[in-house]
């Protein structure tokens, strides 16, 4: 193939013909998109090719600073990205058009119900073929292709139809800018013929990229501060409890100031955890109705004040609806609104410029904390088992805790794990992810991916049931591929156990695997990984000896089995209110 010629400039004027590589060229869409992904901080894109985006993925692959991970299909592609967007702030995806976008879109969805910018980038039809009444494969045989555009409408915040060049420039700019701004996922379509035709508009390396800050409107912020300072510092004993959407507007440092300042008491919902750090003195613990850490509910609830940080009131973060909070004693902060018990809601004011002015204007209250300080009673009987006793999954995560440290993060599944793990307490700097809106299982093992290739420094620690990993467990392959050295415990209890506590039936029970046959085959011999079976304490404590030993450098998959009726407490109390809640009786017409 000849070499296609670019100008150059040179200071007296002229200009000298030299020879660049079609997929170097500064003139080219794919090469503006590769660039403005790293531009925005994505240094590795989730992929799985399709005739419709393989040019696209050459244009990719060319730009230096972009890593290509392709993954085993279009569901953990978006999920990956959803786990890379946690640990980065950004994730990107490729897939092919409509059969890879409505594979995909279940991941996106998830990612939506989070708030994590993720980019989501569809190599679309010829751009001859829009308005032709020609039938494409990878449709649905209609001659209308807007079929995948209108079912990303309603899961992303922003979606582009790239398939002329005039406009592609703005329409691709227009998307990522819209991802960043609003903490949500776009989708973007380029048509197959278009990355690497040159065009005047990529003429140029694309301009730095720049996002104009959010003001606060200053009258509606001062009235908010005002009236929110006048509610609290009446009140005898006042909480914050930080919710998920606090990750959204970058607010979590304003966020500990503002407790640095009043001394309150901080609980977290259970969608919020990892948002404050545990190791605070004024942290104490998970906020979740009837399941909450020991004492912690008792003080929210208790309290004549208290602060919801970005909080997301569902279902289940509400225990079937069974909270004991009181609109009139509440002060509701969201991203870019204040409301004030059954008074004043005060938009377009935002949250870290919200936290950062009543940090000022708060006294200092511990009347609730040190209440809490009394009450407390520190877990006592320290958890033992017989020698060659079945292992128990107390057992289990006491010694998971033991393993945390700033230079880990740990990744909650769907299901039991996500009340395990939220007793889990984290170090300083240790990471944690789970998708508590979404529920989708099977999340964790793209996320996982996704997360440790994003998170490099830290070692990634999965709680994974045996349900769950059988939806997504092909992406064990690309983890091996990459060279990831995370830790999964895969809880093998024969089932869909989440399920079993709010309506059981003989759908919850799934085939039995063995997990590390599985794994094994897999790996097959091909890169670093390490695989073993564990059913008593003495063989988990070997097994976490050579994982953070001799293994410390592989990936390390470790099937943990248990009794099938081996839950939670809260597990149990939480799965009864939620099928009260499910199985409540139509309303009388």
């Amino acid at each position: 193939m000849e070499n296609s010629i670019g100008a150059v400039s040179q200071p007296a004027g002229t200009s000298v013909l030299v020879p660049l590589h079609p997929l170097e060229s500064a003139g080219t869409l794919g090469r503006h998109l590769a660039r403005r992904l790293v531009e925005v901080g994505v240094r590795d894109v989730f992929s799985v090719p399709g005739d419709f985006n393989l040019t696209l993925l050459d244009h990719l692959i060319a730009e230096p600073e972009l890593n290509l991970v392709g993954c085993c299909n279009e569901l953990n592609a978006g999920y990956a990205a959803d786990g890379y967007a946690r640990a980065r702030g950004v994730g990107a995806c490729v897939v092919t058009f409509t059969v890879g976008g409505l594979s995909i879109i279940n991941a996106i969805a998830g990612a939506y119900s989070e708030n994590l910018p993720v980019i989501c980038i569809v190599g679309g039809p010829n751009s001859n073929d829009y308005g032709t009444n020609r039938i494409l494969h990878h449709t649905i045989g209609l001659p209308d292709f807007s079929q995948e555009l209108r079912c990303f409408q309603t899961v992303t915040c922003y979606q582009a139809v790239v398939n002329n060049l005039e406009d592609a420039h703005e329409l691709i700019d227009s998307a990522i800018s819209t991802a960043l701004k609003e903490s949500k996922p776009v989708y973007i379509s380029v048509s197959c013929n278009l990355p690497g035709i040159p065009h005047p508009t990529f003429a140029r390396d694309p301009v730095p990229f720049f996002l104009a800050p959010m003001l606060s409107n200053q009258i509606g912020l001062e009235a908010a501060v005002e009236a929110a300072a006048e509610f609290l510092n009446k009140a005898v004993k006042p909480v914050l409890v930080a919710g998920p959407k606090l990750r959204a507007p970058k607010a979590q440092q304003a966020f500990v100031e503002l407790a640095d300042a009043c001394g309150y008491p901080v609980a977290v919902m259970p969608s919020g955890k990892g948002l404050f750090p545990e190791h605070h003195p004024q942290f104490i613990g998970t906020y979740w109705g009837a399941v909450s850490t020991s004492f912690c509910g008792e003080i929210v609830e208790s309290a004549d004040a208290y602060v919801f940080f970005g909080p997301i009131f569902n279902d289940y973060s509400s225990v079937g609806y069974s909270l004991l909070i009181k609109k009139e004693k509440a002060v509701i902060v969201q991203p870019n609104r204040v409301t004030i018990g059954d008074g004043p809601s005060f938009g377009w004011v935002f949250m870290a410029d919200f936290l950062t002015a009543l940090a000022r204007k708060l006294k200092k209250n511990s009347t609730a904390l040190e209440n809490h300080r009394r009450i407390h009673v520190p877990p006592g009987v320290p958890l033992k088992s017989e020698i060659n006793e079945p292992l128990r999954v107390n057992i289990l995560f006491k010694h998971i805790q033991s393993m945390l440290s700033g230079e880990t993060a740990v990744i909650a599944e769907t299901g039991d794990s996500w009340f395990n793990c939220q007793k889990l307490r984290l170090p300083e700097n240790c990471g944690y992810e789970f998708q508590m809106q979404y529920g989708s299982i099977g999340w964790s093992v793209g996320a996982t991916l996704g997360y440790a290739q994003a998170a490099k420094e830290k070692r990634v620690i999965a709680c994974i049931g045996d349900g769950s990993f059988q939806v997504t467990a092909q992406d064990i392959s690309t983890m091996i591929r990459c060279g990831q050295r995370s830790i999964i415990f895969l809880i093998n209890n024969g089932g869909y156990t989440i399920e079993v506590e709010i309506h059981d039936g003989p759908y919850n029970v799934i085939k039995n695997w063995n997990y590390t046959g599985l794994v094994d085959a897999i790996h097959n011999g091909e890169g670093k990984c390490w695989t073993t079976k564990v059913r008593t304490e003495e063989e988990l404590v070997e097994a976490i000896a050579t994982v953070m030993g001799d293994q410390k450098n592989s990936l390390c998959f470790l099937e943990v089995l248990v009794h099938k009726d081996d839950t939670s407490k809260e597990l149990l109390e939480w799965g009864s209110r939620v099928a009260a809640a499910n199985s409540r009786p139509p309303n009388p017409q």
